[in-house]
């Protein structure tokens, strides 16, 4: 008989999946392929007040038709939660509503840091942030 924490999180399943690095005015997108392990750069979504642009997010749906849906969830060093934590799981508890996919969490720490040490420009960082984020994801 499984324990609850070999239950929380569904099984991986195969195809397209599209990762998320949340942030209050924008939002990383990447897309990733479970076969390949491999994740790419795709958008970056603007948020307002915490809105993102759903509109933008339905589009990217459509166009790549995920099976799954991966958050990244923004925690300190220490494996503690930040502010961003808990609207990052709100965050992706809608898009799993929204969009009826699987809904994987990730935590990551430093994806931006990542990001920024392969020298993109600041305003460039999210869809790597959200690439860099898939991939670990896609390889655990």
């Amino acid at each position: 008989m499984p324990n609850s924490a070999q239950t929380k999180q569904p099984v991986k399943p195969k195809g397209v999946v599209i990762g998320f690095d949340f942030g209050l005015r924008r939002i990383g997108v990447a897309i990733g392929q479970t076969i390949t392990q491999t994740a790419a750069p795709q958008a970056i979504v603007n948020s307002k007040d915490g809105k993102p642009d759903w509109e933008h997010i339905t589009k990217l749906f459509e166009q790549w038709q995920p099976v799954a849906i991966v958050v990244g969830l923004p925690m300190r060093l220490d494996g503690t939660e930040q502010a961003l934590t808990q609207p990052a799981r709100k965050f992706g508890q809608r898009l799993s509503g929204r969009y009826n996919r699987p809904i994987f969490y990730i935590e990551e720490q430093l994806s931006s840091i990542e990001a920024e040490n392969r020298g993109l420009k600041q305003k460039h960082i999210d869809d790597h942030a959200a690439q860099i984020l898939l991939e670990n994801w896609l390889q655990s």
